[in-house]
């Protein structure tokens, strides 16, 4: 069904909200773009022709499983199994975010459930949770904010394996370090209580220690796993107690 040209569960877009999700992307992007050379210079080092990894970005659209990917490929692994599933574990932090984001994406029609899930990468999950402590949820917001972390990520992989011979390593030029920054910039208004900063110094404390002793990215999903459990637990235990 249709109303007022839209699908069923899409509201209709509050002003500017594709001016704001612009705005917010734009240092993010500053990050972004020296991962997407790198990967299309990785992928052209390891065999790839430009059109094939910069189609890897398109149909993946995940930058750490793309570099696992390319990297595992590069050494002579060839097992597709074997790549899927170290990809999979990779990636599945990304089961927590769509989790988190679910009951939002639930209420929209299932085509677009399909893109904006698509859609979730470490980036755009931060972006979005942010406006919706700030403003609420708004679809049309998550999906700007796809959009332009898409187009970037896929035209500076593009680059990045086309002149791969004339451009030296970007992750030299040291701007990658916007990313960490502007997660900090999100994380730091969100720490206004004392159960966001204990559930903050948990997953740290747990991410370094992973980082440590466990092998891969399984620091990622221990760090969110114990960071879950204690908020769990702390918000459980200060509703019991009023």
């Amino acid at each position: 069904m249709i109303h007022n040209n839209l699908p069923v569960g899409l509201p209709k877009p509050q002003p500017d909200v594709w001016k704001e999700a612009v705005k917010d992307c734009l240092p993010i992007t500053t990050g972004i773009i020296p991962f997407g050379l790198t990967c299309g210079i990785m992928g052209r080092s390891a065999g790839f022709s430009t059109f094939e990894i910069t189609f890897m970005s398109m149909i993946v659209f995940a930058g750490a499983s793309q570099f696992m990917a390319i990297a595992m490929i590069g050494s002579g692994i060839t097992s597709w199994w074997t790549v899927v599933f170290t990809t999979f574990m990779v990636n599945l932090r990304h089961l927590l975010m769509g989790a988190y984001l679910s009951p939002y994406l639930l209420k929209l029609s299932r085509p677009l459930q399909y893109l904006l899930a698509f859609g979730i990468v470490d980036e755009s999950y931060a972006l979005t949770v942010s406006r919706i402590e700030r403003k609420g949820y708004d679809p049309y917001y998550q999906l700007g904010i796809f959009i332009v972390l898409y187009i970037v990520w896929n035209l500076s992989t593009f680059l990045g394996a086309y002149f791969y011979n004339v451009i030296p390593n970007p992750l030299e030029w040291g701007i990658d370090f916007a990313l960490p920054a502007t997660f900090l910039v999100l994380l730091i208004p969100r720490l206004g209580n004392r159960t966001s900063v204990i559930v903050c110094l948990v997953s740290a404390l747990c991410a370094v220690l992973g980082a440590l002793y466990l092998p891969g990215k399984w620091y990622i999903i221990l760090a969110a796993t114990a960071a879950a459990i204690a908020g769990g637990l702390m918000e459980g235990g200060t509703k019991h107690e009023s």
